[in-house]
């Protein structure tokens, strides 16, 4: 099952603010911590103290909480990969490690007597992730997420990330990727502060439209918003959102049919298997309201990328089926236009694969 997280930096920010945060986020449906000690330069005994409240009130709210590490951190608090009481005492749930050890250290690790998760850092491909299976890890307490970028144009590009990605999946791991926030003023671990997203495409993107271009690539399992804090616009318009699959939002037009308005919102939809280069096809309502007289009123004479038609019933037995277009293109004057994808949202169109599902919900204004 997908989650949606958050990141939380402790030394960044006061006790107070984390802890109405994190109360926030879970009320929007976030269920996943990134904590980071990478940037905390405290002693041992204050990062106990500091880590151990917060993170006791988070699994309170029933938060699964990931620590950020690397060996330095190990060296500087005197950690040893062999006993990881530490992460145990400050009541974390698992240890990312944004540097690696060689291989045989990791593997070790993810049989720690405390069930605790190894994350490795996914944002190169090499085969650093081979090296640790080869040394027999257990495969249920090794997990993989990748970076965020702080530094404009210094992300990731897609078919890198998908590359990366695919070598966790290949072995079936739970992934996890970062989405920024476009609240003013947010901040992370790092002093730059232009974003963090994984993905370069979303630094400037709405919140929400990262997130469902990770839904819809299909191979990320947890999402996490990686700077503080996110605006409650920003939360309102994850609440509720489904993790299962890509929620499109659309802006219909207002003279819309009882039954074109449940055919658009009400129902699952899938692309068909036989895909065109023209426009995605949802077929199933088609056959759901046939007999019904889908009467011809809005048929623009230009159909666009991201318009969604209801084909009428002057289409004969394609009467009814629901389709979103994928280029500007003539109408035949038989298609209904009953309405349109955000137009941020249009490119996610290009991810949609052959019998993937799909839904619609009106834009929140």
């Amino acid at each position: 099952m997908r989650q949606l997280g958050i990141s939380i930096y402790p030394d960044k920010s006061s006790k107070e603010d984390i802890m109405t945060y994190l109360a926030d986020a879970r009320k929007a449906g976030c269920s996943r911590i990134f904590s980071c000690l990478l940037s905390v330069n405290k002693s041992k005994e204050e990062i106990v103290q500091e880590f151990k409240e917060i993170n006791h009130y988070a699994n309170e709210l029933g938060y699964e909480i990931i620590v950020d590490v690397a060996p330095r951190i190990f060296k500087d608090l005197e950690i040893s990969y062999q006993d990881l009481s530490f992460f145990k005492e400050i009541e974390a749930d698992g240890l990312r490690l944004d540097v690696g050890f060689t291989g045989a250290e990791e593997a070790m690790m993810t049989y720690n007597q405390y069930g605790l998760k190894i994350e490795i850092n996914m944002s190169n491909n090499v085969h650093t992730l081979d090296t640790i299976m080869d040394y027999q890890p257990n495969p249920y307490c090794l997990q993989g997420c990748h970076n965020f970028y702080p530094h404009g144009y210094s992300g990731l590009n897609l078919e890198f990330f998908k590359k990366c990605t695919q070598r966790f999946k290949a072995y079936g791991l739970r992934t996890a990727a970062f989405v920024t926030s476009q609240n003013q003023n947010t901040f992370g671990p790092w002093p730059v502060t232009q974003g963090l997203p994984t993905l370069e495409m979303h630094r400037n993107l709405p919140m929400h439209v990262q997130i469902k271009h990770l839904l819809a690539l299909g191979e990320i399992d947890d999402i996490l918003i990686s700077n503080c804090y996110p605006s409650s616009e920003e939360l309102k318009q994850v609440q509720g959102l489904d993790l299962s699959l890509v929620t499109f939002d659309v802006q219909l037009i207002e003279d819309l049919s009882t039954v074109e308005r449940a055919i658009v919102l009400d129902e699952l939809h899938f692309s068909r298997g036989d895909q065109s280069d023209y426009f995605i096809r949802s077929t199933q309502s088609r056959v759901k309201y046939k007999g019904h007289e889908f009467k011809l009123h809005h048929a623009p004479s230009l159909i666009r990328r991201g318009d969604i038609i209801i084909e009428s019933s002057l289409y004969g037995h394609y009467a009814g089926e629901l389709q979103i277009a994928l280029r500007d293109m003539p109408n035949s004057g038989m298609s209904n236009v009953v309405g349109s994808i955000s137009s941020d949202e249009c490119f996610i169109l290009d991810a949609i694969k052959p019998w993937q599902k799909f839904k619609f919900r009106e834009a929140i204004v």
